[in-house]
């Protein structure tokens, strides 16, 4: 009959390829908005202190990245810091809303449009 090893490598190596792709975008695209702010575009590639770095770039303190870890209050924060972003970028609250919803969109927009970050 069929390898069936084969079979799963087919279907796979391109949702390995689309996560890869989509991966890349991400680090581009937060690279660009924390070089943008004036940051170190590499604070953008270190887990934990790329998210305390992304809610100063917003306005916010650094010791909300533990309120994160508190059931319900992390959802309300996730809104907070994408909703201050977009306003720290010129764009409106509707803009914050569907970023914490499609980060994967809005993020490389905001990297690559011609939004400025005004502190």
């Amino acid at each position: 009959m069929y390898n069936t090893n084969a079979v799963q490598d087919v279907f796979l190596l391109p949702y390995v390829i689309t996560i890869l792709v989509f991966a890349l975008l991400v680090i581009v695209s937060m690279w660009k908005i924390f070089t943008k702010a004036n940051e170190k575009g590499w604070k953008s590639i270190i887990p934990i202190y790329n998210t305390i770095t992304l809610f100063k770039i917003a306005g916010l303190p650094g010791w909300y990245f533990i309120l994160l870890f508190v059931p319900i209050v992390n959802i309300i924060i996730s809104f907070k810091v994408y909703i201050d972003l977009a306003h720290k970028f010129g764009k409106s609250t509707g803009f914050g809303v569907a970023a914490t919803f499609f980060p994967i969109i809005c993020m490389p927009i905001l990297a690559f449009g011609s939004a400025e970050y005004n502190k």
